[in-house]
C-alpha cells in the first residue's frame, strides 16, 4: 500500500518502520524477479539499492541494528551489481530474497530483532549476501550456530542455493497483509448501511411530494369552483355578495402561492438529499475497493520458489493489475488464486528441456488477468503448459467411479471439465507434497460459490490451461431479482439466476409424481418456491413465472408468484445469534422502503434436492385456496429496533398464518397499540426512546390493553433480567441466544393458540 495519503500521526515508530518495510521488500522482490527474468538496467538496480538504503536508515532510527547489518549488506551486494563487479544469477537472486524474507521477519518479530539475531539465521544469511561479493567474505565474523527455522507457515520448497543461505518461508514476507485493511473493511460495512439508509429515507421524500401535487390539482379545482362562484354572484347584482366572494378570493390567492413554493422546495430538498446520499454510499464503496495488483502482488515470487523447487522455469504476468475489486473479496479469493497457480506449475508446466522439445519457450508463463464485464468481475489464470487431455478426465471419471461407463462417451469436453472441480478428484495416480489427493479445485469451487460467482475451466491440449472466475464486483452491494412469493418479497442475485420466463400452466406436465416443463429439446423440473421455503402452496394461474436455478442436473424453475424487478441491494447481514438460517443469505432493504430477505441459492439447491429425495411434494398447487380470509386471523405485534430480528420473526410468523405488524422501538410499538387490536406483543427489552419493560408497564396500566398477552424475546438471559421482565408484567421471556423457530413457535401457541381459532395448535 502506499504510504503517501496516509494519516500516520498515531503510529508508533516501529510501527512506521513495519510499514516501511513491507512497502520496500515488496518493491525489492518486484525487482528481483524481472532482475532474474533478465529486466536488468540501470534504473532498476538503482531502485533496488534505494530500497534496501531506505530501510537500513529507518532501522537505525528505530534502533534494529540486526535489521540494519541485513540490509546494509543487501545494499553492499546491489552496489556491486551496480558496479558490475557482481552479476546476478538465479542462484543470486536466492539469497538476496531470503534476505527480503528475513528482514521482514526482523521487522515483524513482536520481540524487536532479539530472538532471530541470537539464533544463528542472520549470520547465516550475512555469510551467504558476503559470499556474493568477490574478496569479501572474511568482512563480517559468524556467530555461533543456533536452533533450526521452524517449519515455513507456507508449503512451498526452499529454493536451492549454493550459498549458505537459510532456509526462511518463501512469501512470507510479502504476503504479510498491511494492518488499515481489516479495519477499514469493518469500518466501511456500518457506513454503507447508513448510506443506503439515507438514500432510502431521501426516496421516501417522493411520495410526500406526489401527495402536494395531488393537493395542489384540487386546490386548482376550488379556485376553479371560487371563480364560477364569483361570476354567479356578479350576475345577481348584489355588491355585498360580490364584496365577500372578493375577500374569499383575496385571501385565498396566497395559498396557491405557498403550496407551490412549498412543492419547489421539497423537490429541491429531495433532489439535493438523494445526490448527496447517493455519492456517500458510491464514495463508502469506494473505500472498499483496492487495486487487484495490491493484493496479488506476493503470487509470482511464490510461483518462481515453488517453480525452482521443481526444477522448472515459471513466469507470472499479471494483467489488470489497476482493476479496482472489493477488497473482502479479494481477500476471501487469497487460496484459490494460490491453489490454481500451485496447480498449473506442478500439473501443467513442462520442464524446461520438454518445452523446448515441443517448440516452446524454456520457460513457462502464467498470465493472471483481472477485468470489468457487465457488472461483474472477470478474474482469469491461464498458462502455456500441456493442457489437460480430455480423455484422461473421462477415464478417471468412470475410473473414480463419478460418471458411469455407458454414460461417460456422451458428455462434452464443457461437461468433463466440471469433473475437475468435484471434491477428491485428480487425475495423478499418485500423491506428491503439492498435488494428487484432489482437494484444490473443490475448495476453488466452493470459495467462488459463496461468493455468488462461478468458474469455469477451459482446455486445449498441448496449448495450455485456464481457468475463468466471474464474481460480483463486491459484497457489500448485489444486483438481485426480487420476487414474490406468499405475499412476500424475496430477492434473488442475479449472478445465480439463469434466466426468467413464464410458462403456460397447461404445458406443465408430471412425471414419478414429479412436475416438469419442455424448454428446447430439455426437461426443466419445476418447483414450488412456497412449498420449499414452508410457506404454503402456490397457487397456479393462466401462466407460471418461472425463475430458472442451478446448473447441470441441479438445474429447477423456480415457480414463484410475481417478479417484481431487478435492483441493486445493500446487503445486511444477519444476526450473529440465529447462526446459519435455512436458505437465507442476507437482508436488505428494497427501494421502497420494504424489508426482504436474500435467499441463499446453493442452499436453496440443496433444500430442494434433500425434500424430493424424501419424496416430498414440491408441486405447484392448480387453483387451490392459501387459507381462508384474513378477518379471523390472531394478530400480532413485534416490536424490535433490530431490522434482522424484526423481519425473521415477522416472517416466521406470517409462514404460520399469523397476521404480523411490526414496530421499530417501544414508542413506535405503543402508538401502534393505541391506534390497532393485537392479540399478542412480542417485545425486545433494548430500544432506544422507549424500551421493552417501559412498553409492559404502559401496556398493564392501560384499562384497554392490561389483558394483552406480552412475550419477551432479548440477548439478556441472567435470572434478573428475567426476574424483571416478568415483575413488569409479560407472560413469557425467551432468550435470544437459545432461540429457534420452534421455540418461538410454540410459545405463541400456548398464549394465544393458533392463527385462526379453527385450526388446531
Amino acid at each position: 500500500m502506499s504510504l503517501e495519503h496516509e494519516d500516520l500521526s498515531n503510529f508508533s515508530m516501529l510501527d512506521l518502520f513495519r510499514m516501511e518495510t513491507r512497502e520496500q521488500m515488496r518493491q525489492l522482490t518486484e525487482g528481483l524477479l524481472r532482475l532474474e527474468q533478465g529486466s536488468a538496467d540501470a534504473a532498476l538496480l538503482e531502485s533496488m539499492m534505494r530500497a534496501a538504503h531506505s530501510v537500513k536508515g529507518a532501522a537505525a532510527i528505530v534502533g534494529l541494528d540486526a535489521a540494519l547489518r541485513l540490509a546494509h549488506g543487501m545494499e553492499d551486494v546491489l552496489v556491486a551489481a551496480q558496479d558490475g563487479r557482481v552479476q546476478l544469477d538465479a542462484d543470486g537472486v536466492d539469497v538476496l530474497l531470503g534476505g527480503v524474507d528475513l528482514l521482514q521477519q526482523l521487522a515483524e518479530a513482536p520481540d524487536g530483532d532479539a530472538g532471530i539475531a541470537s539464533d544463528g539465521r542472520l549470520d547465516a544469511q550475512l555469510a551467504a549476501l558476503a559470499g556474493l561479493l568477490p574478496g569479501a567474505g572474511a568482512r563480517r565474523k559468524p556467530r555461533a550456530p543456533a536452533p533450526s527455522v521452524p517449519p515455513p507457515a507456507v508449503p512451498a520448497p526452499t529454493p536451492p542455493s549454493p550459498a549458505p543461505a537459510p532456509s526462511v518461508p518463501p512469501a512470507a514476507a510479502p504476503a504479510a497483509p498491511a494492518p488499515p485493511a481489516p479495519v477499514l473493511a469493518a469500518g466501511s460495512d456500518e457506513l454503507l448501511t447508513l448510506a443506503g439508509q439515507a438514500r432510502l429515507h431521501a426516496g421516501q421524500m417522493r411520495p410526500w411530494i406526489g401527495g402536494l401535487h395531488r393537493y395542489k390539482r384540487q386546490q386548482r379545482g376550488v379556485f376553479d369552483a371560487l371563480a364560477v362562484l364569483q361570476d354567479a354572484i356578479r350576475a345577481t347584482g348584489d355588491a355585498r355578495l360580490a364584496e365577500l366572494a372578493q375577500i374569499v378570493v383575496d385571501r385565498a390567492l396566497p395559498l396557491r402561492d405557498l403550496l407551490h413554493k412549498n412543492i419547489v422546495d421539497a423537490e429541491t430538498y429531495e433532489r439535493q438529499a438523494v445526490t448527496v446520499s447517493t455519492r456517500l454510499a458510491d464514495e463508502v464503496l469506494a473505500l472498499r475497493m483496492g487495486r487487484f495488483g495490491d493484493g496479488v502482488h506476493a503470487l509470482p515470487r511464490m510461483v518462481r520458489d515453488l517453480a525452482r523447487g521443481l526444477g522448472k522455469d515459471v513466469r507470472v504476468e499479471i494483467a489488470g493489475a489497476d482493476t479496482l475489486v472489493d477488497r473482502a473479496v479479494l481477500a476471501r479469493m487469497d487460496a484459490p488464486l494460490n491453489q490454481l497457480l500451485r496447480n498449473a506449475v506442478d500439473h501443467g508446466m513442462e520442464p524446461p528441456a520438454e518445452r523446448v522439445a515441443a517448440g516452446k519457450p524454456a520457460h513457462g508463463t502464467i498470465r493472471l488477468t483481472a477485468r470489468h464485464r457487465g457488472g461483474m468481475l472477470v478474474m482469469e489464470v491461464a498458462d502455456d503448459g500441456r493442457g489437460v487431455d480430455p480423455e484422461r478426465i473421462r477415464a478417471a471419471a468412470v475410473r473414480r467411479q463419478v460418471a458411469p461407463a455407458a454414460f461417460a462417451p456422451a458428455l462434452s469436453q464443457a461437461e468433463l471439465m466440471e469433473f475437475l472441480f468435484l471434491p477428491g478428484f485428480s487425475l495423478k495416480e499418485s500423491a506428491n507434497e503439492l498435488s494428487g489427493r484432489g482437494v484444490g479445485l473443490d475448495v476453488v469451487h466452493d470459495t467462488v460459490r459463496a461468493l455468488n460467482g462461478a468458474v469455469r475451466a477451459e482446455s486445449a491440449p498441448g496449448a495450455g490451461f485456464s481457468t475463468v472466475i466471474t464474481l460480483p464486483l463486491t459484497q457489500s452491494i448485489v444486483r438481485a431479482l426480487v420476487v414474490d412469493v406468499a405475499g412476500e418479497a424475496y430477492a434473488l442475485p442475479i449472478a445465480r439466476v439463469e434466466r426468467v420466463q413464464r410458462v403456460p400452466a397447461a404445458e406443465v406436465l408430471a412425471l414419478y409424481g414429479r412436475q416438469y416443463v419442455k424448454v428446447g429439446d430439455e426437461q426443466l423440473g419445476i418447483v414450488a418456491a412456497g412449498r420449499v421455503l414452508d410457506l404454503g402452496a402456490t397457487v397456479a394461474g393462466a401462466e407460471l413465472a418461472v425463475v430458472v436455478i442451478g446448473t447441470g442436473r441441479e438445474r429447477y424453475g423456480l415457480v414463484v408468484d410475481a417478479v417484481r424487478s431487478e435492483q441493486s441491494l445493500t446487503v445486511q447481514p444477519l444476526e450473529p445469534t440465529f447462526g446459519k438460517l435455512r436458505d437465507v443469505a442476507a437482508a436488505a432493504l428494497l427501494d421502497d422502503g420494504t424489508p426482504v430477505l436474500i435467499l441463499d441459492v446453493p442452499d436453496l439447491l440443496l433444500s430442494i434436492a434433500r425434500l424430493l429425495g424424501t419424496g416430498a411434494a414440491l408441486h405447484v398447487a392448480q387453483g387451490e385456496a392459501t387459507g381462508a380470509g384474513s378477518a379471523a386471523t390472531r394478530r400480532v405485534l413485534v416490536v424490535d429496533d433490530s431490522l434482522t430480528v424484526r423481519e425473521m420473526q415477522r416472517k416466521l410468523l406470517a409462514a404460520r398464518g399469523y397476521r404480523v405488524d411490526v414496530a421499530l422501538d417501544g414508542l413506535d410499538g405503543w402508538n401502534q397499540l393505541r391506534t390497532h387490536d393485537y392479540d399478542l406483543v412480542i417485545s425486545d427489552i433494548d430500544m432506544p426512546r422507549l424500551d421493552g419493560i417501559g412498553l409492559v408497564e404502559r401496556i398493564r396500566r392501560d384499562p384497554r390493553l392490561h389483558r394483552l398477552p406480552v412475550m419477551i424475546v432479548s440477548y439478556k438471559d441472567r435470572p434478573e433480567d428475567r426476574a424483571r421482565g416478568l415483575e413488569a408484567g409479560a407472560d413469557y421471556y425467551l432468550a435470544k441466544g437459545a432461540f429457534h423457530d420452534a421455540t418461538l413457535l410454540d410459545a405463541v401457541r400456548d398464549l394465544i393458540g393458533a392463527a385462526r381459532p379453527e385450526d388446531k395448535p
